[in-house]
């Protein structure tokens, strides 16, 4: 799938009646992924179908379900919500909604909201295959698409009632993919190039059942700084590919994942696809050692043994050999990361130089609220130039601004593409 994001944009979801309700949680997560806001508004019939607590856990906001809410309407929340909105989004969208839409009924929310936004609309439909072929169906559909209306399907094929036919909601992928080329911003600096990021923490197994993580030397990696990088390469309009240690994170909608467990899994997946980045990001916590060797079955404790001696190796450095890469062709711009508690300039400088690496974030992790875990960082930026280092401290933001710099800061060490001369005709 094509890189996809949406990020910051407003969406109001609108679900109507039907079985083909339950696709708007999908809908609404895959929106969430894209970097949406999304509320929601449900028919009376649509709460036969799905449950607003379902639609509220997956937007992370309250679901409107009547216009005749007393504190909702207090400071005339419909119209607020209308205005909100940066796109409204009807999927599924019946038959009988589609009539009301066309004739200008305001008798529910949701009919309300749409006479009363001037944001661009989009519908879905669903519905039986009969119901989609009538007449009267195609009149209102043709009225909608006359006044600016975007319909996305519907497509054809087995419907819950047992015909065969067109009716059928189109899928969640395709409808996301019709709201973001209905929003895509204009191409971004990334447009057509291939963004390799690491994210996460590596496992070291030391039995079937246990294991050993970058946290034994109190580095809380959560992988927000390299998700964040993800979504602001997304933005620039590159083609993302994420690999991710075990993490409690959903994958920005439209990079492709890679999951991996262990140091040598992400080293090897690493030098599999950095040959073909422009841009390659080490923003993984990978452990420095692992067990010399796995027990095949798990480890015993016993009440005589108060210790255990294990015997670790270091593992490979993955972001050193991608800075030393030879391929045919460039090799990729390299973006290392860098944790400390002191002298961090100084520090990162030296690991720039020593690791031959293009450019270093590095962030002081002693500050509390900031770095591993926390949804905020500052950093220090370093980034080598024909006459020198260059660096630029970032104070604390949150880790999403820090990623849109981050990922600016790097597609500008790029080199400039090659003029194409032609030649002259004599």
């Amino acid at each position: 799938m094509a890189a996809l994001t949406l990020s910051g944009k407003r969406v109001l979801l609108g679900v109507s009646a039907g079985i083909a309700a339950y696709k708007s949680a999908l809908i609404t997560r895959q929106l969430k992924q894209a970097g949406c806001e999304v509320r929601v508004v449900m028919t009376h019939g649509a709460q036969a179908f799905i449950t607003p607590m379902t639609l509220q856990a997956l937007s992370g906001e309250p679901v409107r379900t009547s216009l005749l809410d007393t504190d909702a309407e207090a400071g005339m929340g419909h119209i607020e919500l209308a205005r909100w909105a940066d796109v409204i989004l009807i999927a599924p969208a019946t038959a009988d909604l589609i009539a009301r839409l066309v004739h200008g009924f305001a008798d529910d929310l949701l009919t309300t909201l749409c006479l009363a936004s001037n944001a661009p609309k989009l519908i879905a439909p669903a519905m039986n295959q009969a119901m989609w072929r009538h007449p009267a169906t195609q009149r209102n559909v043709a009225t909608l698409n006359a006044d600016d209306w975007q319909l996305i399907g519907p497509d054809a094929g087995d419907q819950a009632c047992g015909d065969n036919g067109p009716g059928r909601m189109s899928e969640p992928d395709d409808i996301v993919a019709a709201l973001f080329a209905r929003l895509a911003p204009p191409a971004g600096a990334a447009t057509g190039k291939h963004i390799v990021i690491t994210a996460g923490p590596t496992r070291e197994a030391l039995d079937p059942v246990r294991y050993l993580t970058k946290h034994v030397l109190s580095n809380k990696s959560s992988g927000k700084m390299g998700y964040a990088l993800a979504a602001a390469a997304l933005e620039q309009g590159a083609r993302v590919t994420l690999i991710s240690g075990p993490v409690a994170l959903s994958t920005p909608f439209g990079a492709e994942a890679v999951a991996v467990e262990s140091a040598a899994e992400m080293h090897a997946a690493a030098l599999r696809l950095a040959p073909d980045a422009d841009v390659f990001i080490g923003c993984a916590a990978v452990s420095d050692y692992r067990a010399a060797e796995t027990a095949a079955h798990k480890l015993k404790k016993t009440d005589n043994d108060d210790t255990l001696t294990l015997t670790l190796i270091k593992n490979p450095d993955i972001i050193s050999e991608v800075a030393a890469l030879e391929t045919a062709q460039r090799p990729p711009v390299v973006v290392g990361f860098a944790a400390e508690t002191r002298d961090v300039e100084r520090y990162a400088a030296g690991k720039l130089a020593r690791k031959a690496l293009d450019m270093i974030v590095a962030n002081d992790v002693s500050t509390a609220g900031l770095g591993f875990g926390s949804d905020d960082n500052a950093a220090w930026l370093l980034w080598r130039t024909p006459s020198g280092n260059t660096s630029e401290h970032q104070p604390p933001q949150p880790k999403t601004r820090l990623a849109r710099t981050v990922i600016q800061r790097a597609l500008a060490l790029l080199p400039a593409p090659t003029p194409t001369h032609t030649k002259e005709s004599s």
